[in-house]
């Protein structure tokens, strides 16, 4: 019956001689009427509050449900714990409070108060259309992902949208965009301050997105230029969870640039694993494979990856040369290729308890208001730190500000009622990678990459010195630049996002810097002097070092 109004359908695995329409919207699909038809009918069945008893079903997507429930995109426990230990409530950075606890009960603390009003709309468990203006197309369970955008050009009047099996990349974009912004510098778009500063010629920028940020273009990562979209590269299991409940992304992520770009073969082991065991292409514990389910397919004696959504095959190419040094072997390939980041430093909180709110989680208007007010963007070459995981042994990563709040809580009579500033660092993948790595010079001559900040380095009788270029301007007498994250003497001046990331230590920033001093005459592994360098200080013989010394 229900055919007699709606004749479009979503998709063929969905198609209504597969599945009909009451399977997923529920209602009366044998009534005459309208009314009765639409008695208990869901306009979107991948909502989570209903996933049971709709995509969930069983003979449908069963296990899926169980998964996502548990993800961090449900979740939000890694930014909930992340924001509370950044702002100093909580030591443990393994926390396990939820967004549908924070749903449950009365669970308050400022940090928890800043993500239920600023925060709280990027989860999978929000009903899609809940919230007004932009906020509107945010959560919708299973539809925030694959349902794909209606297209311009289908005759119908109201046609149905089409579900996709691999998510569209502006569906990942929708939500992260914020925070390390990795959806938009993937694409080469890099968030400005927010008055549209003519960069080109003529008038103020134009270019903007649903929020009313300003944006300016500079070069996309070479993946995205390649055509590849998020989930080519991010597979079922980081993205829906393995059914275990993570307190860090890092804990949820399993694709390395290796796995296409090792010159290992790894690529065409992993084609083998999911070739000869299909069992492996879901998460069951008791058969889990390590290796990430990347769609290879193979041609002859060569692998290519394959796009979900264009079919499109990709070469894999080995590393450079270069990048196999030994001297390069603690290099994450993010550190070398990464060639810029967004870097936001000093951003000022106020609470206001004079005015009202709504708060996204419990979707009501409470007392208190939260504003956010940028200090200094900008976007550069990444400084560089050091991470230990589990699964690996120690690499230089990239670092950036994570949260450099200075909060400020008004009462309601607007009087100043307390303050307090915390500094934290964190590591990520910009996704801004390009196929030439950064210069030699960048990384060994340049303070900003060692974590020092933008200023000027010398050497005097050995002794390095440094003279900072930024400070606070809201706040003169904070001595501390904004973007030094540790000094000279490897004094760590922030705090750190993770257990195993830190910054560089007063070793590691002499080695790195004395590296600098012969680039001026040895300039690149083609000289037998940088290509047979030990692990410490220039070679004892070299003029130039001992006049230095």
């Amino acid at each position: 019956m229900c055919l007699a109004c709606h004749p479009d359908e979503p998709d063929k695995a969905h198609a209504r001689t597969v599945v009909p329409c009451s399977a997923c919207h529920l209602g009366n699909s044998l009534a005459g009427d309208k009314f009765n038809a639409h008695k208990g009918m869901i306009k979107n069945p991948g909502e989570l509050s209903i996933s049971p008893k709709t995509c969930g079903q069983t003979g449908c997507h069963q296990r899926e449900i169980g998964w996502v429930k548990n993800s961090l995109m449900s979740t939000n426990t890694g930014i909930i714990n992340a924001l509370r230990f950044y702002w100093g409530e909580t030591e443990d950075r393994h926390e396990n409070l939820t967004v549908q606890m924070l749903q449950e009960n009365s669970l308050d603390s400022p940090a928890l108060s800043y993500f239920r009003k600023l925060c709280g709309s990027c989860h999978l468990g929000m009903e899609k259309g809940r919230l007004p203006d932009f906020l509107a197309e945010k959560g919708g369970g299973c539809s925030a992902c694959h349902l794909q955008r209606l297209q311009p050009d289908r005759p119908e009047k109201k046609p149905h949208p089409i579900i996709a099996r691999a998510a569209p990349m502006e569906n990942c974009v929708r939500c992260h965009n914020r925070s390390g912004r990795i959806g938009l510098s993937y694409q080469g778009l890099y968030e400005t301050e927010g008055y549209g500063t003519p960069y080109n010629t003529g008038g103020f920028a134009s270019d903007t997105l649903p929020d009313g940020r300003f944006v300016r273009h500079l070069e996309p990562d070479i993946h995205h230029k390649a055509g590849l979209v998020c989930v080519d590269c991010h597979t079922q299991r980081e993205l829906m969870g393995d059914g275990t409940r993570h307190s860090h992304l890092s804990k949820q992520t399993e694709v390395r640039c290796e796995h296409c770009h090792s010159g290992a073969n790894i690529s065409a082991k992993i084609l083998n694993v999911y070739e000869t065991d299909g069992e492996n292409l879901y998460p069951k514990k008791e058969k889990l494979s390590p290796l990430p389910r990347l769609l290879f397919e193979k041609y002859g004696d060569e692998v290519f990856l394959k796009s979900k959504t264009t079919g499109k095959l990709h070469s894999l190419k080995a590393p450079d040369e270069q990048c196999r040094k030994a001297v390069h072997s603690r290099l994450s390939c993010q550190a070398c290729h990464s060639t810029w980041v967004p870097q936001c430093y000093g951003c000022h909180v106020r609470y206001d308890a004079a005015k009202t709110q709504l708060d996204k989680v419990s979707g009501k208007e409470t007392p208190g208001r939260w504003q956010e007010f940028k200090d200094i963007m900008r976007y550069d070459t990444p400084p560089l730190g050091a991470l230990q995981t589990e699964q690996t042994t120690e690499q230089i990563v990239v670092m950036v500000p994570g949260c450099q709040d200075f909060v400020t809580f008004l009462g309601k009579d607007g009087a100043v009622k307390r303050r307090f500033q915390r500094f934290t660092a964190s590591h990520m993948d910009p996704h801004t990678t390009q196929q030439k790595g950064r210069s030699c010079r960048d990384c060994h001559q340049r303070p900003e990459a060692l974590g020092l900040g933008a200023g000027s380095l010398s050497i005097t009788d050995g002794k390095w010195f440094f003279q900072p270029a930024l400070g606070c301007q809201n706040n003169p007498a904070n001595s501390q630049p904004l973007d030094s994250f540790v000094n000279l003497q490897g004094k760590r001046l922030m705090h750190t996002s993770s257990q195993g990331f830190r910054q560089f230590n007063k070793g590691e920033i002499e080695a790195i810097l004395y590296v600098g001093l012969c680039l001026d005459c040895h300039r690149d592994f083609s000289d037998p002097i940088m290509s047979g360098w030990q692990k410490s200080k220039p070679p004892l013989s070299c003029g130039h070092f001992l006049n230095l010394r």
